[in-house]
C-alpha cells in the first residue's frame, strides 16, 4: 500500500494494516512484515517510537531520532537520517 495513502486514512482516524517494502528499518520492521499504524495520539512524538511521518515531501515508517520544540528528525533503524519535520507532519504510530 502506498504510504501516502496510509497517510490519508490515518488522517480520517483509521487505524492501516498493510504489508511493508525495503529493509532500512530491519530488524525492528522486517521487509514484508504486515503491520498496523495508529493515528498519533495526542501529544508530541517521542524519540525512539515508529512513526509514519512526511520528510522533504516523502513518507516515511520510520524512528523518531530526535526531538526539538515542534519538531522531530526522523532516522531508518540503521543510522541514516531522512531530516527534521514539523509535529504536524507526524499521521501515525506503529501499533506494537
Amino acid at each position: 500500500m502506498n504510504l501516502g495513502a496510509v497517510a490519508s486514512e490515518l488522517r480520517l482516524g483509521k487505524p492501516v494494516t498493510f504489508k511493508t517494502s525495503g529493509g532500512s528499518m530491519t530488524p525492528r520492521v522486517m521487509n514484508g512484515e504486515v503491520v498496523t499504524v495508529v493515528p498519533f495520539p495526542d501529544g508530541p512524538p517521542k524519540k525512539g517510537q515508529i512513526v509514519l511521518a512526511k520528510v522533504n515531501g516523502r513518507w516515511y515508517l520510520h524512528l523518531v531520532s530526535a526531538t526539538k520544540p515542534g519538531q522531530v528528525q526522523i532516522s531508518n533503524n540503521h543510522g541514516h537520517v531522512n531530516g527534521w519535520t514539523s509535529f504536524e507532519n507526524v499521521v501515525g504510530l506503529l501499533d506494537r
